[in-house]
């Protein structure tokens, strides 16, 4: 079975609900990898603001009035 001209430049249209299925098929995808992504990153920054040493107090000082 080749594909002839027709067939290969002019594709069956696609219905609105496809489309439009399709459409939302891609935008999950792409939002489910930006959520992993950023999951990945608030746990690498979490680790590496855990391992820093606590902050010592600053102290202030009293001014008298």
């Amino acid at each position: 079975m080749t594909a002839t001209k027709e067939e290969f430049f002019k594709p069956a249209k696609m219905s609105a609900q496809a489309k439009a299925e399709q459409t939302n098929t891609v935008v999950r995808d792409i939002l489910d990898a930006e959520t992993i992504a950023r999951e990945k990153k608030t746990e690498r920054l979490k680790a590496l603001r855990l391992a820093q040493p606590a902050p010592e107090p600053v102290k202030t000082r009293k001014t008298k009035r």
